[in-house]
């Protein structure tokens, strides 16, 4: 039973031996990510790996494009990603049940060529990305790229982990969902500036879960991200050379509700400087049917609509995973949707 005191702060844990193979090793790891799993849903990662020049170079020039007029950030909005869904939308242009957020952000995923099938059969989500070429920007798309290849890798090995800690074999999702994962990645930057008179905006980032299997999240120095635990709202503050790891919607509804899907949001910044994070989610193919794993000791998939933020009931879900994450990032760019999807 998990005592109160433990829900307070999320657990960090070292997954050195899931990045490097070692069988002993991994065992133990992914029994502590499966209670964090049970417990929170929400998890630090150290000893994962990428290297931490690659991730001071991604703020550098992330820093260096946000300070850019938005005029000249308008260049790669959005609309010109098509139904790609990539590009940079400027302070407020996402919604969280609604409201706008009080970010600005550059979205971006898995490199496609125009002559990509996915792109040629104009499947949402997929194509080429809008990378910023402004002087002092030379080698962004190096970096962004190589900073996606890294942290996909990671969590290649951080679904082992959790497939092991479920009883089942290490390759269980790969083999059934993430042999070719939908990689989408995010530049959020969060200005610490007022909100203008008359504009609704409460958080940085609204209360939301997340949709897919897994979040790798870096967060700069600044912090701002909260979770909503057994235990109530807590704090996830900046553990430097971490990342944050939490489980979406689908691995909810694959482990009936075993594994929990939780609430969090990011508070408005107030710190007087600027706050970058770094999402990457890692995700079921666009055509992957998600099914419930049968045989889990202790899965209920009870129907927590009426607890939810958004009112859904994630178990009550069948079909392809792309029909799932559409429905639901129509609701944070509408105009966008009616203009590409």
């Amino acid at each position: 039973m998990t005592n109160t005191a433990s829900l307070q702060t999320l657990p960090v844990i070292d997954v050195a031996p899931l990045v490097a193979g070692d069988a002993p090793g991994r065992e133990a790891v992914a029994a502590r990510i499966g209670k964090a799993c049970r417990a929170h849903g929400f998890f630090y990662a150290t000893g994962h790996g990428v290297d931490p020049a690659l991730v001071a170079r991604l703020e550098t020039l992330s820093h260096r494009f946000f300070d850019l007029p938005e005029a000249t950030k308008m260049q790669w909005r959005m609309a010109l990603g098509g139904r790609a869904w990539r590009g940079y939308f400027p302070l407020g242009g996402e919604l969280t049940s609604g409201r706008p957020d009080w970010k600005e952000g550059l979205y971006l995923g898995t490199e496609l060529p125009a002559t990509h099938p996915l792109v040629q059969a104009k499947t949402p989500v997929h194509g080429p990305n809008l990378f910023p070429d402004a002087p002092g920007l030379e080698d962004f798309r190096d970096t962004i790229l190589g900073y996606m290849a890294a942290v996909t890798q990671l969590g290649h090995r951080l679904m082992e982990g959790i497939a092991l800690s479920l009883g089942l074999p290490a390759d269980y999702f790969a083999a059934r969902y993430t042999g070719d994962p939908l990689i989408l990645f995010r530049l959020f930057d969060y200005p610490s500036q007022p909100v203008p008179e008359g504009l609704d905006v409460q958080w940085g980032v609204g209360e939301h879960t997340d949709y897919g299997l897994l979040t790798i999240l870096h967060q700069d120095s600044v912090g701002g991200l909260a979770v909503h635990t057994p235990a109530g709202w807590i704090d996830a503050p900046p553990i430097a050379g971490s990342f944050v790891c939490n489980i979406g919607d689908m691995l909810d509804r694959m482990t009936g509700g075993l594994y929990k899907s939780t609430p969090h949001r990011v508070k408005r910044n107030t710190s007087g400087r600027n706050r970058l994070s770094f999402p990457l989610f890692f995700d079921p193919n666009f055509e992957a049917r998600v099914q419930r794993i049968e045989g889990l000791a202790g899965a209920v998939a009870v129907d927590d609509s009426a607890e939810r933020w958004d009112r859904a009931n994630v178990h009550a879900f069948s079909g392809r995973y792309g029909d799932y994450l559409l429905a639901k990032v129509s609701k944070v760019f509408p105009q966008l949707r009616d203009e590409v999807l």
